[in-house]
């Protein structure tokens, strides 16, 4: 059996003539109506636990997310539970499956999915997803995986997904990474090994985390005015980890008041390398104890971050 967990994003909404626009309307029922030999797949069960769109899903509704999928990970043994799906927004998708993915059990696979279109658009792309998803969470090859998303036919380590695109269908990637898997006529294939991550033993997400990116003449300023309500920063910048000399001595003060500084690139691909040791260059960031941010995006530096501080250890070095 899997258990589809609803919260809501476009998969669940429909176009609304007097809001303007698309909003939540369906549950879990209607949209499982929708997709039709879901119960060939395998036998499921529905909670229709929110109706938001993902720019809704604040720290304290993620973490009580993440608590709840731990709990039916805690008695999936007991009720046969061999997978959970998950539906949800695209645009905040990537944190949920960031958060998932670093701070559960691996063993009973978690597969996030959604859609880039209602359900009223002629291209609506809910029913393939859903399905695709119900397949790998019934997929016995699934097992010690933890979150993934399932995309358009493809499936992804839930540590790193990305929504790359606004509008299209296959809107999600791995700039870190690579797809681990297909969907193809409802066959799961994995292309790579399981990686499953010693789970963080984080306790909630009540730290502040600021992402700032640096601009071209920038000096520090927005540095400075979050510092005194941010517990940690994530600093976005330039190509390999560069920034303007003027944002160097903001950057000092966060360090010297001993917040945490994790340098990420705006660019699409690619890791931080600090190669270049001119004024504001990335190895002298580092130099001064800027941490860089490794194999992930912006936004996944700044759930690691998140994590570390709420766990009392130290962002991983890679």
């Amino acid at each position: 059996m899997i258990h589809l967990l609803f919260t809501g994003g476009t998969i669940s909404m429909q176009h609304d003539a007097a809001a303007g626009g698309n909003v939540p309307v369906h549950g879990g029922e209607r949209l499982v109506a929708l997709v039709p030999g879901l119960e060939r797949i395998s036998p499921y069960r529905i909670e229709n636990w929110a109706r938001l769109p993902a720019s809704h899903m604040g720290p304290e509704r993620l973490w009580a997310l993440r608590e709840r999928v731990r709990e039916l990970q805690t008695s999936a043994a007991g009720e046969r539970l061999q997978g959970i799906v998950i539906t949800h927004g695209t645009d905040t998708l990537e944190e949920t499956a960031y958060l998932l993915a670093r701070t559960l059990d691996p063993l009973v696979p978690v597969v996030l999915t959604g859609a880039m279109r209602t359900a009223g658009d002629p291209e609506w792309d809910g029913s393939r997803n859903l399905q695709d998803a119900a397949a790998v969470a019934a997929s016995p090859a699934s097992a010690g995986r933890g979150a993934m998303v399932v995309f358009a036919g493809s499936v992804f380590a839930g540590q790193d997904a990305v929504k790359l695109d606004t509008m299209r269908l296959d809107a999600f990637g791995a700039p870190h990474g690579r797809p681990v898997g297909r969907v193809t006529g409802g066959r799961v294939e994995y292309s790579a090994p399981a990686r499953p991550l010693a789970p963080v033993p984080a306790r909630g997400l009540d730290a502040r985390v600021a992402l700032v990116p640096v601009v071209v003449g920038d000096r520090g300023e927005l540095l400075d005015l979050a510092r005194p309500t941010h517990a940690g920063l994530v600093l976005e910048a330039f190509g390999a980890g560069n920034a303007p000399p003027g944002v160097v001595p903001a950057v000092r003060r966060w360090l010297d008041e001993g917040k945490p500084v994790v340098l990420a690139s705006r660019c699409a691909s690619g890791a931080v390398a600090p190669a270049y040791a001119f004024e504001g260059g990335g190895a002298g960031l580092v130099a001064m104890g800027v941490v860089p941010a490794g194999p992930r995006t912006p936004s996944q530096a700044r759930m690691e971050l998140l994590l570390s501080l709420s766990a009392g250890v130290p962002y991983p070095a890679a």
